[in-house]
């Protein structure tokens, strides 16, 4: 007999039999409101029960589940009130094993003797009594009524193992997840048949079936690499909706009227007298690219690529010409007060020897210079005007503003940037980032902006050597640099910002720079800059850093985009563990840029293992992609690329980094399907499905 039907997938969770209000509100902290919210949480892992090693077998250093009984549980008190838990297992195979938790007072509550657990973790020595150990291993007890509803589903199979949600555990989350599959029909499949069929994919309902509870046979490893069929089906699709709706938001963007600029030769003139130095020929064929767009009577929705000193800002700086040659304003936004005056810095030297006006627009602006700036953004006095989110108030209006120029756009919301956008008659928007990151995963990311990247450095530069040198070996440091000054040369000595505090920053910076001065380097000028200076000073700093009259400059990140001095051949990053891998990247892409070996020191105060593979990176490449491919497997695209700012989406079955292949996979599939079906009822009913699911979920608002 057919099972009853009694849930649908929009039901709430408190709703739904076994749950209830109070583990519903547990849920919910976790995103898990509905029924399909809980049937699209994933199993993190899968363990094979059907087959477990004897813990006789177990070899150290390998991953391994194990069931064994309990036989005994011993505490033992640490310093500061904090206790060990040991807990001994046996499984009759002649083996024991004890499983050990720190700061794991709460444990000794969790087991009793005689009770049958399994354990999920690295096996390991113990050095004085030679016997085997887990250390904070996950486990579960294991139900051994075999009139239990449940016992088969975690025993004796291979069992999902899901992310345990405050009180409710893996083993619930299996029940639950099991129970609602039970009493819903099955999903209809949305995937297109001329798309699923030749790709032989299972059909969705099955492969989530699967997905959370694997047949008999399956391939463990597989699953545990998330490329069983019934996950890559899941991935897949979740990556083809994603990639249709962008090409289709798009395709849109393209039929919006814009600004069509004229590229006479004024503008060509312009942009000959700006440029310090032969461009290479990647920033020609970008500003190719870049002019091409603007010329089009369709907005410019683009991002500019480029590693650290391949010369984004030139580029940015050029396109900035073209707008304001065509009698338009340029807006510039950075994510930070810091990064927007030193893009302020930098356009202005660029800019204001060929008479245009470039205007600094902040937040911590007086109420009276915000009233004369805002007056010179309306009348048209100010040309170039560069901000944070400032510029995006309401009250600040633009005579005429035709191009947006925004740094690492990741930081921003979409609908900020929309913002911005509607201060001009859709202006053109260029979006310059450093973080090298591959095509594929740049245009997901990014998915309404074309790519144009800059992979050429400017001639002559050498790859920056860095090393990792202990706080104990600082004086080895100084000496180095005193070389490298006594040679001709200047030298950067950086500190981060302490919990995002540039006061603290500050003061490190102003500690420092007094102690270089007095007891280090007396007999040299020793500069100091740091993000709380006026903008005046930091020109002022700034300025005698370049001319060469301040030999070593003391600063926090404010030097972290756009500053170039081609004398500077050192850097000193000053506890460098708080930097991530990103960070240190832009901060070494300030040294190195004339032709001169360079230098990069790392001094950490202290390290974690994230910590010393982040800097063992910096030491081992300049390789932008591996850096930023480390950064991501370290931090996660969610935080490394600020999905909820961005509007990226948070997967539910995909992984921007893990299933990188299957990405590129379903980008192809998108495009050719919709090249296929355009104007077609396959392509219209596509379009309405993903109006109907995908706006709610990633804002892919008005694809079609």
């Amino acid at each position: 007999m057919p099972p009853t039907h009694t849930l649908e997938i929009t039901t709430p969770l408190q709703y739904t039999r076994g749950i209830g209000p109070a583990r519903a509100k547990s849920l919910e902290a976790k995103g898990l409101f509905t029924v399909e919210d809980l049937l699209f949480y994933m199993p993190f892992r899968y363990e094979d029960r059907s087959n477990l090693k004897p813990i006789r077998d177990l070899a150290p250093g390998e991953m391994a589940t194990v069931v064994g009984r309990v036989l005994g549980i011993h505490s033992k008190a640490l310093r500061r009130g904090s206790k060990l838990v040991e807990v001994s297992f046996a499984d009759g195979s002649g083996g024991s094993l004890t499983a050990k938790w720190f700061h794991g007072g709460w444990i000794s509550d969790a087991f009793r003797p005689g009770m049958l657990v399994a354990l999920y973790g690295k096996v390991e020595v113990e050095s004085y009594s030679r016997s085997l150990a887990m250390v904070h291993p996950d486990h579960e007890v294991i139900d051994e009524d075999p009139a239990s509803a449940d016992s088969a589903l975690h025993t004796g199979r291979i069992v999902p193992v899901y992310s345990a949600i405050g009180k409710v555990s893996a083993r619930l989350l299996r029940k639950y997840v099991h129970a609602v599959m039970e009493q819903l029909p099955p999903l209809r499949d949305a995937l297109p048949r001329s798309v699923r069929e030749p790709l032989k994919l299972p059909l969705f309902w099955d492969a989530l079936i699967e997905s959370h509870f694997p047949p008999a046979g399956s391939d463990v490893r597989a699953l545990n690499q998330f490329r069983s069929a019934a996950q890559y089906r899941l991935i897949f699709e979740e990556f083809f909706w994603l990639e249709c709706g962008l090409i289709l938001k798009r395709r849109r963007a393209r039929r919006e009227r814009g600004i069509s600029f004229s590229l006479n030769d004024r503008v060509r003139e312009q942009i000959k007298k700006m440029l310090p130095f032969r461009p290479t020929g990647a920033q020609k064929r970008v500003l190719g690219e870049i002019a091409a767009d603007m010329k089009d009577p369709s907005p410019m929705l683009r991002m500019l690529q480029g590693d650290v000193g391949s010369g984004k800002t030139l580029v940015a700086a050029e396109a900035a010409i073209i707008a304001m040659e065509n009698r338009y304003q340029v807006a510039v936004l950075a994510p930070t007060e810091i990064l927007a005056s030193q893009h302020y810095l930098t356009f202005k030297q660029l800019l204001e020897p060929l008479g245009y006006e470039v205007l600094l627009l902040t937040g911590s602006d007086t109420a009276k210079a915000k009233k004369q700036k805002k007056l010179g953004i309306e009348t048209g006095f100010a040309r170039v005007v560069v901000g944070t989110h400032a510029i995006l108030q309401e009250d600040v209006s633009f005579e005429k503003l035709g191009l947006v120029i925004i740094d690492e756009q990741h930081r921003f919301g979409v609908l900020q940037r929309l913002q911005l956008m509607r201060k001009g008659v859709t202006p053109d928007v260029l979006v310059m980032t450093a973080t090298p990151i591959p095509r594929t995963l740049a245009l997901t990311m990014y998915g309404d902006l074309e790519l144009s990247v800059i992979d050429e450095m400017p001639a002559g530069r050498k790859p920056v050597l860095t090393r990792m040198v202990p706080e104990s070996h600082i004086e080895q440091v100084w000496s180095f640099v005193r070389g490298e000054v006594d040679a001709g040369h200047q030298a950067y000595v950086v500190y981060p910002m302490v919990e995002e505090s540039e006061s603290a920053a500050k003061k490190a910076a102003e500690q420092m720079a007094l102690h270089l001065r007095r007891n280090v380097f007396p007999d040299l000028e020793v500069g100091l800059l740091h993000g709380k200076l006026k903008p005046a000073e930091k020109e002022q700093a700034m300025d005698r850093f370049k001319r060469g009259q301040t030999r070593i400059l003391v600063c926090t990140t404010v030097i972290e985009v756009g500053v170039d001095v081609p004398n500077a051949t050192v850097m000193v990053i000053e506890h460098a563990e708080q930097f991530g891998l990103s960070q240190l990247h832009q901060l070494r892409g300030r040294v190195g840029r004339g032709s001169e070996q360079s230098y990069c020191v790392l001094v950490p105060s202290k390290l974690s293992p994230d910590a010393e593979m982040r800097l063992r990176t910096m030491v081992e490449t300049n390789d932008g992609f591996r850096i930023a491919e480390m950064d991501l497997q370290l931090r996660g695209p969610g935080e490394m690329f600020g999905t909820r700012q961005s509007g990226l989406p948070a997967f539910r079955f995909a992984d921007l980094v893990r299933d990188y292949d299957i990405l590129e996979h379903a980008r192809g599939e998108a495009s050719a399907f919709i090249e296929k079906f355009d104007g077609k009822a396959e392509l219209k009913e596509a379009a309405a499905y993903i109006r109907e699911h995908w706006q709610r979920r990633y804002g892919l608002v008005l694809v079609a």
